[in-house]
Formats: C-alpha cells, structure tokens, sequence
C-alpha cells in the first residue's frame, strides 16, 4: 500500500479493491458470446443470438476491457497518485492533484453509474426483459449484471471518503 498524506481508512481501501471486482462478472458473461455462445439469448422468433463479425467482437472484448479500466481508477481515490500525478503523464506528472480535480469527475461518475445500471435493470423482472432460453441463463446473466448496481453507489462513497482525508480540515483539539 503505497503511503498517501493522510491515512486512508481500511474500509475505503477494502472497497477501492473491490470495485473492479464488481464489473469482472458482466466482462466474463460478454467474453462468453465473443466465443461463440449465445449465452442463453433469443431473438423475436426463438431463435439462439450469436455474436457475428469480428467488428462486434472487438467491441464486446472493448467494453469489457474500458469498464475494468474505468473501474480501476477507483484505486487512485486511496493510493498516492490520487494526491500526486504520476511523473510519466505529460503536463502535470509530478504535480500535486487538486482535491476537486478527482472528486468532481467521481460524484458525477458515481451519479451516472447509479442511473445507467437503474435504467438498465428495470425491465429485469417484467416481461420486456431480454428474452432466454430457460431461466438458469437469464438467472446467470442477472448474476452477472448485479453486481453494477453496487459500483455507482460504492465510488459515491469512496468519494466522500477521499474528500474527509484531503479536503476536510480535522478539527482541532483544545
């Protein structure tokens, strides 16, 4: 763990870990119909939905690999380079990260997580959902899925965490 200015609360460094773990079960269940599975999915008439054209392909594996990535940057909220830009990203390595420079892109990161995954669930349980072959698929892909419920609201309060350690001012005993 690398040292930051304040110490950051084990809770918060626990859930900076664990948020890329959140969106790992939604990249695997797609990587799924990039090898050929139809991972259960059946189109208007019945019929199995398989992912065609290396185009397509390439944009599933895309996805998988930028939401890891977007979901990495969490960790900078309780590592050193969420207070000091690393030296090699030209411009500003070296340089001291100002507070809102990280807090504002994650509350609204945070806040559009929360309403991209509530959009996205809300036909789950009706039947406008996607339609399955057998419901053991639809059950695997809701598995998958569930789990980026949590990413929005964990980055909000991961945020308030980095704002307490490097914006709040500890109050002073007398």
């Amino acid at each position: 763990m690398s040292t930051t200015e304040r110490p950051v609360p084990r809770w918060a460094y626990v859930l900076a870990h664990t948020i890329p773990f959140l969106t790992l079960p939604s990249g695997l269940w797609r990587l799924g119909l990039v090898f050929g599975s139809s991972m259960g999915m059946l189109d208007d008439n019945g019929n199995h939905i398989y992912l065609t054209g290396l185009g397509g392909k390439v944009y599933v594996v895309s996805l998988s690999i930028f939401s890891e990535l977007v979901a990495l940057t969490a960790l900078g909220l309780v590592s050193r380079w969420g207070e000091i830009a690393p030296r090699w990203i030209p411009f500003i390595g070296g340089r001291r990260v100002h507070p809102y420079a990280a807090i504002v892109p994650a509350v609204l990161g945070s806040l559009s997580l929360m309403a991209i995954w509530t959009y996205g669930f809300r036909d789950v349980f009706t039947n406008d959902f996607i339609p399955f072959s057998s419901t053991p698929w639809a059950a695997l892909m809701i598995t998958c899925y569930a789990p980026l419920q949590l990413w929005g609201p964990a980055l909000l309060v991961l945020t308030w965490a980095y704002y307490r350690r490097r914006v709040s001012v500890p109050a002073v005993a007398v």
